[in-house]
C-alpha cells in the first residue's frame, strides 16, 4: 500500500516540533531510569584510597610478597615429583593476619577430590569406544593429590595447619602484624598425571619409544592472594577457573635425569654444570641472531639422546625475580632452538623446545611466533621485562606460566599437516606467550574474572596474529561472536560472571571480550585513542592486581570517552546487536500544501496564499514508492530549480542547496546500543561511508531518524557493511531489501526520459 503526505519546511514546522517536545518532557509517575547510557555507579565498586576513581592504584595501595627457595626432584622411574620449599611471607598490608592460605592445586586430582563428583555425566556420553568406556566406567581414579610430608616453622618445629580440599590454612602462632614477615617450610610429593590419560594443565606425555615429555606446573604449595578487594582469595580450584597469585622471588634447584634438556622460569645460574661446551657456544650465537633461530640441540642430537637412558642426575639452578608463579619442562627428546628479539634496544630470547614429532611445523614457526608475539604485545602494552619467553611442545596442551608455556600443534607421523593445524599452532603459541603480559605481569584474579586475562589476551593475540599473517583467521572478530550472541539466551552468561559458573566458557571468557575490545579499537574509539588508554591501563597495573573496575575506569580516564553504555551492555548483559533500516522517505518539491500545513497555518493565523512564495512544500514517498502527485513529473521540481527562480538576494542565501532529501528511520530490535555504520550507494556508482556514534540512541532506544541531503540520488543503504558491530540479524540491514523491486529506479528513469 502506498503512503503519501505533504509537509512544508519553515519556521512553522520548527515551532510545532518544539511544542511536541514540551508535551512529552515530563516523565510518568514512578518512572525508573533504565536509559542504557546511565552511569555505572550502581554496579562498580566505590573508589577509595587504594583504587582511585581514575582507575589507577591509590596512594594506599599495597600487595603482599611471597619468596620461595625450592629443591625439586623429578623421579622418571616412578613419575613422581618430590619437593621441599622455604617460604618467606611479607605482610605489606595494613591488617593483622591470623592465618595464611595455601593453594594445593594437585588435590583437584586426589582420590577424594570433589571435582569429578561435581561434573555431570551420562552413560551414553561416556561410551565413545572401548578406551573411553574403560576410562569413564571401569578405570580406578588416578591419585594425583599432594602428599604433605610436613609443615614446619622456620625453627623446625611443627606448624599447625588444616587442609580443606585444594586449600590449606596455616594457623599462625600469633597474628602477623603489618610490615612483618613469616618464614616456614613445606615438604611434599605427588604422582605426575598423564595428560593424555588423565588430562590436566601440566603433567607428562609418554612417547612410543618409552621416553617422556614432562611439562610441570602447579607442582608446589603456593600462597593465595590477600588484598583489600577479596581479603583471602581462597576459592576452591575446581579445574577450570585458574589462579590468583602473589609476586615474589624464586630460587629453584631442579634435579632431573642427566641426559634431559630443561628450561624453566628464571635465569640459569650454572650453565657450565648442565650444558656441554658446544651447547653453550651455540647459545651465545643465538643471543646475537635477530633474524633466524639457531639450533642449540639439533633434531639428530635429540633422536640420538632418546635411544638411551642415563641413570645419573643433574641439578639445574634457576633464580627468578618478581614473578607470580613457576614452571619447567624436561625431556631427553627435546630439539632446542632460540633467537634474539629486539625489544626497544634490549635483547630478549625467544626459545622453543620440541620433540622431533613436532617437525617440520615447529622448527618453521614456533620461535618466530614467540618473537613476533613479544614484539607486538610490547608495542601495545609495555616493553617485555623478562629475559626470555619459551614455547614447549606438548601434544594436547595450551597453558601459560611466567616466561614459559606449553603448546599443542603436532603434524601427522609423515610430517604433513593441514592449514587448520598450522593456524591452531600459531594461534596457541601467540596466545600462551601473550599470557606473559596478561596475567603474569598485569596480574588479575583469574579465579574470579577469567575474561580479564583470557579476553584481554585474546584481543591482543588477534592483532599479533594479523601482524604475523594478514590473512590469519583469528576467530576473535565481532562477526565471529554472532552465532553465540544470537543463540539460546538461557545458555548464555554475562561476561561479568565467575569463571566456574558461566555457560559456554570459551565464547564467554575469550571470544566475546576480545571481539568487544576489537570493536572498541577499530569502530568506537579508533586505534590511536584506544591504544593510548589500553597502554595506560597495562602500565599502571604492571606487577599489580587490577580489578574490572580499574580497567573500565582507566579506559575512560585516559581517553575522555564515556563508555559506560558499552561496558554495561557488552559485559554485564547478554543483550545482542540488531540494527536495521525501518523505512526510507524521499521528499519532492511541491507548491501544494497538505492538511497538516493548513492546520499549522490556522493555529498561527497565517495566510498560506500570502506566504506561498516563501514556503517550500514537499510530497513524501515512502520506501521507494512515488506519491500519486509526483507521477506527473512536470508538477514537481528539485529544490535547485526552485532556488534558480528566486531573486538574486534570496538565491545567495541558498547556494549549494542539494537536490535530494531522504529521511531514513533506523530501528533497533536488539538490546545493545551501537554506532550506526552505513554505506550509501548513489546512482553514479559511488559509495559513501557514514558513521553515527552510539549516542544517537540516547533519547529513543527503539528507533531514530536521520535526514540525508545529497546532489545524487541514493540507490541503496547498507548497515554495518563490514560486520563491525556483531549484528546478529542482517536481513534488515539493507534498503531496498534484495528481493524488493526498486520503484525509485523506475521514477529516476522517467525523469531522465
Amino acid at each position: 500500500m502506498k503512503k503519501h503526505t505533504y509537509l512544508f519546511l519553515s519556521f512553522v514546522f520548527l515551532f510545532s516540533g518544539v511544542f511536541a517536545q514540551e508535551q512529552t518532557k515530563e516523565k510518568p509517575q514512578g518512572h525508573t531510569d533504565q536509559n542504557k547510557f546511565r552511569q555505572m555507579k550502581d554496579v562498580l565498586a566505590t573508589p577509595n584510597e587504594t583504587r582511585t576513581a581514575s582507575g589507577a592504584p591509590g596512594h594506599a595501595y599495597t600487595q603482599q610478597q611471597v619468596d620461595y627457595v625450592m629443591n625439586i626432584r623429578l623421579d622418571e622411574d616412578k613419575n613422581q615429583i618430590f619437593g621441599d620449599e622455604k617460604i618467606t611471607y611479607h605482610n605489606n598490608s595494613k591488617d593483622h593476619l591470623e592465618y595464611l592460605w595455601i593453594q594445593l592445586d594437585q588435590n583437584m586430582r586426589a582420590k577424594d577430590s570433589k571435582t569429578p563428583d561435581a561434573a555431570p555425566e551420562s552413560f551414553n556420553a561416556a561410551f565413545n569406544g572401548p578406551g573411553s568406556f574403560t576410562k569413564a566406567n571401569l578405570k580406578e581414579r588416578f591419585d594425583g593429590g599432594f602428599n604433605i610430608e610436613y609443615v614446619k616453622n622456620d625453627d623446625g618445629s611443627d606448624l599447625s595447619h588444616f587442609i580443606n580440599r585444594t586449600m590449606m590454612r596455616i594457623n599462625l602462632p600469633k597474628p602477623l602484624a603489618p610490615g612483618e614477615i613469616f618464614k616456614f617450610g613445606i615438604k611434599w610429593h605427588y604422582n605426575i598425571n598423564d595428560i593424555n590419560a588423565d588430562g590436566g594443565r601440566s603433567g607428562l606425555e609418554t612417547f612410543p619409544d618409552g621416553n617422556n615429555n614432562y611439562t610441570i606446573a602447579q607442582f608446589y604449595p603456593r600462597l593465595c592472594v590477600y588484598d583489600n578487594v577479596e581479603g583471602w582469595q581462597n576459592m576452591q580450584f575446581w579445574g577450570r577457573s585458574e589462579f590468583a597469585l602473589e609476586f615474589g622471588d624464586f630460587d629453584v634447584k631442579l634435579t632431573v635425569p642427566a641426559d634431559h634438556i630443561l628450561e624453566a622460569t628464571g635465569e640459569l645460574q650454572n650453565p657450565k654444570d648442565v650444558l656441554s661446551k658446544e651447547h653453550q657456544k651455540r647459545l651465545k650465537l643465538a643471543e646475537k641472531s635477530f633474524k633466524d633461530p639457531v639450533f642449540i640441540v639439533t633434531e639428530e642430537e635429540s633422536v640420538e639422546a632418546g635411544k638411551t637412558r642415563s641413570t645419573k642426575q643433574k641439578t639445574w639452578h634457576f633464580i627468578a625475580n618478581n614473578v607470580r608463579d613457576y614452571a619447567f619442562a624436561s625431556s631427553r627428546k627435546y630439539i632446542w632452538d632460540a633467537m634474539a628479539v629486539n625489544i626497544n634496544g634490549r635483547a630478549v630470547m625467544a626459545i622453543s623446545l620440541y620433540p622431533k614429532e613436532g617437525n617440520p611445523l615447529w622448527e618453521e614457526h614456533s620461535t618466530r611466533v614467540v618473537a613476533n608475539t613479544l614484539e607486538e604485545y610490547s608495542k601495545l602494552t609495555f616493553d617485555y621485562p623478562y629475559s626470555k619467553a619459551i614455547s614447549v611442545h606438548s601434544e594436547r596442551q595450551g597453558m601459560e606460566y611466567p616466561m614459559i608455556c606449553f603448546n599443542y600443534g603436532r603434524p601427522n607421523e609423515d610430517g604433513t599437516y593441514s592449514e587448520r593445524l598450522k593456524r591452531g599452532m600459531i594461534g596457541v603459541i601467540t596466545h600462551e606467550v601473550g599470557h606473559n603480559f596478561f596475567p603474569m605481569i598485569v596480574n588479575s584474579d583469574e579465579r574470579q574474572w577469567t575474561w580479564m586475562d583470557e579476553g584481554l589476551n585474546s584481543f591482543v593475540e588477534t592483532l599479533a596474529e594479523l601482524d604475523y599473517d594478514p590473512n590469519f583467521i583469528t576467530g576473535n572478530l565481532p562477526k565471529d561472536i554472532v552465532p553465540y550472541m544470537g543463540g539460546d539466551q538461557s545458555n548464555i552468561s554475562p561476561i561479568m560472571s565467575h569463571g566456574d559458573y558461566v555457560y559456554q566458557f570459551g565464547p564467554n571468557a575469550y571470544t566475546k571480550p576480545a571481539a568487544g575490545l576489537y570493536m572498541l579499537r577499530q569502530t568506537i574509539m579508533g586505534p590511536e585513542l584506544f591504544d593510548y588508554a589500553f597502554r595506560t591501563y597495562s602500565q599502571r597495573w604492571m606487577f599489580k592486581h587490577p580489578t574490572p573496575e580499574d580497567f573500565f575506569r582507566t579506559m575512560e580516564d585516559a581517553s575522555a570517552m564515556d563508555l559506560d553504555w558499552f561496558w554495561r551492555g557488552w559485559f554485564y548483559t547478554t543483550d545482542y546487536t540488531d540494527i536495521g533500516v525501518k523505512g526510507v522517505k524521499q521528499f519532492y518539491l511541491s507548491d501544494k500544501p497538505n492538511d497538516a500545513a493548513r492546520e499549522t497555518a490556522k493555529r498561527y493565523n497565517m495566510d498560506l496564499e500570502e506566504y506561498k512564495n516563501r514556503l517550500i512544500f514537499y510530497a513524501e514517498g515512502v520506501d521507494n514508492t512515488i506519491p500519486e502527485e509526483a507521477k506527473n513529473v512536470s508538477d514537481f521540481t528539485f529544490l535547485t530549480d526552485y532556488i534558480a527562480s528566486l531573486p538574486e538576494t534570496e538565491k545567495a542565501q541558498l547556494k549549494s542547496a542539494p537536490k535530494y532529501f531522504y529521511e531514513v528511520t533506523f530501528e533497533k530490535p536488539g538490546g545493545l546500543v551501537m554506532p550506526i555504520i552505513i554505506d550509501i550507494a548513489y546512482e553514479d556508482g559511488t559509495v559513501e561511508r557514514k558513521t553515527f556514534p552510539a549516542e544517537i540512541w540516547r533519547y529513543n532506544d527503539k528507533e531514530v531518524s536521520k535526514v540525508f541531503r545529497t546532489d545524487k540520488a541514493i540507490t541503496s543503504i547498507t548497515i554495518d557493511p563490514d560486520q563491525e558491530t556483531a549484528d546478529v540479524d542482517t536481513s534488515n540491514n539493507s534498503w531496498p531489501k534484495k528481493d524488493e523491486a526498486n520503484s525509485f529506479e523506475k521514477f529516476k528513469d522517467k525523469i531522465k526520459n
